[in-house]
């Protein structure tokens, strides 16, 4: 099995997975998961044998970094494939002159999954999309 995760302009087949993620499966609706954003993002694309199984979205917001849109399909979950997308996006920022934290909007059934990726939850609960969720960082080290 080949795994890989790289930055893509393959827009198109992130927003595909989202879809499948995010608007079929979580049921929220398509005005909240696709925005004017995207343009101005790197995207993450990952591959199992040469299918694209996964993305993240990465913005830069002054000396934060934000990984948004994680998303994995259902066969894939449970392989790492998402923390490997989490960490590849950790990497992107911390080679990036400037940024300092890392950020990301959880939904709050995977907390867990990112604290232990190192990320600590911040702030109160919100709702986003219909969906709990809070913010966590991750400060990088300079």
């Amino acid at each position: 099995m080949s795994v890989t995760i790289e930055q893509t302009r393959d827009v198109a087949t992130c927003l595909a997975l989202r879809r499948v993620v995010f608007i079929e499966e979580q049921g929220v609706p398509e005005a909240d998961e696709i925005d004017d954003k995207d343009d101005a993002a790197v995207h993450l694309l990952a591959r199992v044998d040469g299918v694209a199984v996964g993305s993240a979205r990465l913005l830069e917001e002054g000396t934060t970094g934000k990984i948004g849109r994680v998303c994995v399909l259902a066969s894939q979950r449970g392989t790492g494939l998402g923390a490997a997308l989490v960490r590849a996006g950790v990497a992107h920022f911390a080679a990036r002159p400037g940024i300092t934290r890392v950020k990301l909007g959880a939904q709050t059934h995977a907390l867990g999954f990112y604290e232990r990726l190192g990320f600590q939850a911040v702030g109160p609960e919100y709702l986003d999309a219909g969906i709990l969720h809070r913010d966590m960082v991750l400060p990088l080290s300079p």
